[in-house]
């Protein structure tokens, strides 16, 4: 069985006196979620707002990465699966290789 779908996410960055805030919004066509991330930067440190940038929009893309765990754990349970095993999860382990 083929199945296809597009997610889109959208990364929007605001900087204001130092600090920089992000916000990475899933769309899924179903639903929204919306991750939520910071950076500030150190007075004694030269402001690069590139930097800044992309620690909050890391930040944020991990929180909503956390959020689509979550959820995905939560209809595992409804759907009868047995609790995660807590160092890795549903699925597959990340380094398994071939």
């Amino acid at each position: 069985m083929t199945h296809a779908e597009e997610w889109k996410v959208g990364v929007y960055l605001i900087e204001d006196g130092g600090t920089t805030k992000a916000r990475a919004v899933l769309d899924n066509g179903k639903s929204t979620m919306v991750g939520r991330g910071a950076a500030r930067c150190n007075p004694q440190d030269l402001e690069v707002p590139a930097i800044g940038d992309e620690l909050a929009a890391s930040r944020a893309m991990r929180d909503l990465a956390g959020q689509l765990m979550r959820a995905a754990d939560k209809d595992l349970l409804a759907m009868g699966a047995a609790p995660p095993d807590p160092r890795t999860g549903y699925g597959w382990p990340e380094d398994a290789g071939p």
